[in-house]
């Protein structure tokens, strides 16, 4: 009750005296629209860098009662706006993730793909501290790929996510009964084991969407067949080891990116770097993420309480799991 009267005597303040607090969102009120905000630079042609950090999701963000844009939207309305700009000659992808869901991967890989299509600017990809499974999977689209000296990447693979909570029913006394119309409608339910059939069901579509990934890394990336070999174990591998084996066209610094950005655009040395954001920042600078971040996951319509698998729904997942506390 007191949570209450707070969060209204807050609104109603905000509202009285909008000096006093800036940029207040408590109640989901349309959003701002991205501005441009130069970082860098005078002349009119312009790279515009994009951070995607956190796990790769489509889902909405969880807000104070109401729901945020996804990654996925946060980042294509950004490629949205640059496509709309004929000074934009150059986009980089400033990515930490340790990679996420196939579906959302796979559209930002489409999108990235689009983009370049439609304008004909290059694209590049800048890996931080980790750019794992999916965040390697979407910069593949890119023109030139430059890892961060600590940069860990690699996890070429697919994980398939299944919370079981049978033995927990056990112990407490509980059972569920499900009625389908076919004996594979409630293949990978948490509440019974997973058959022999149903186990060879489930490795063939991780398998195919595995072959996918690796046909895309056949397609963008020109490894000898035994770097490509090893990259098919799913490792993750340091950035020199990943230069080495083709993965990655370079190791350096975010302004060694820009550079090749200008290179690659034929931008002159003096182009602006821009970001897009809703809000300014003191002293703004391309180390500032504050712009994409990785969505908080939305309630069920349907609570069950059942357990997520290293935070994560049940599904397919373009992901390097051990990336992903604190993320």
């Amino acid at each position: 009750m007191r949570l209450a009267r707070f969060a209204a005597l807050l609104a109603v303040s905000a509202l009285l005296l909008p000096g006093c607090f800036p940029n207040i969102n408590l109640f989901g009120q349309a959003p701002e629209a991205l501005s441009e905000k130069t970082l860098q630079g005078e002349a009119d042609p312009k790279i515009v860098m994009i951070t995607i950090r956190g796990v790769i999701s489509d889902e909405p963000e969880e807000r104070f009662i109401t729901e945020g844009p996804s990654m996925v939207q946060q980042v294509v309305a950004r490629l949205r706006k640059a496509a709309s700009d004929p000074k934009v000659g150059a986009v980089v992808l400033k990515i930490e993730s340790p990679g996420g869901s196939v579906t959302a991967s796979d559209v930002l890989y489409h999108e990235i793909m689009q983009f370049k299509e439609k304008t004909g600017a290059k694209v590049l990809a800048a890996f931080m501290g980790v750019a794992a499974s999916g965040a390697y999977y979407i910069s593949m689209a890119a023109d030139h790929i430059t890892a961060h000296p600590t940069t860990v990447t690699g996890s070429v693979g697919v994980v398939f996510a299944r919370p079981q909570v049978t033995g927990l029913m056990d112990k407490i006394g509980v059972d569920v009964h499900m009625y389908t119309t076919g004996k594979h409608k409630d293949m990978g339910s948490p509440f019974r084991d997973v058959t022999d059939e149903e186990k060879e069901i489930i490795k063939g579509l991780v398998g195919s969407m595995g072959d996918r990934f690796v046909g895309l890394v056949k397609r963008h990336r020109n490894l000898s067949a035994e770097a490509l070999e090893t990259v098919k174990t799913a490792r993750v591998f340091f950035a020199p080891q990943a230069k080495e084996l083709g993965l990655v066209d370079s190791v350096g610094y975010l302004e060694d990116v820009f550079d090749q950005a200008k290179k690659l655009a034929g931008l002159p040395e003096n182009a602006r770097v821009v970001v897009y954001r809703t809000q300014d920042y003191p002293n703004d600078t391309v180390y500032n993420d504050a712009a994409v971040k990785a969505p908080g996951r939305s309630p069920p319509v349907v609570d069950l309480g059942l357990p997520r698998v290293n935070g994560l729904n049940a599904g397919f997942y373009y992901l390097w799991p051990s990336a992903m506390i604190s993320r």
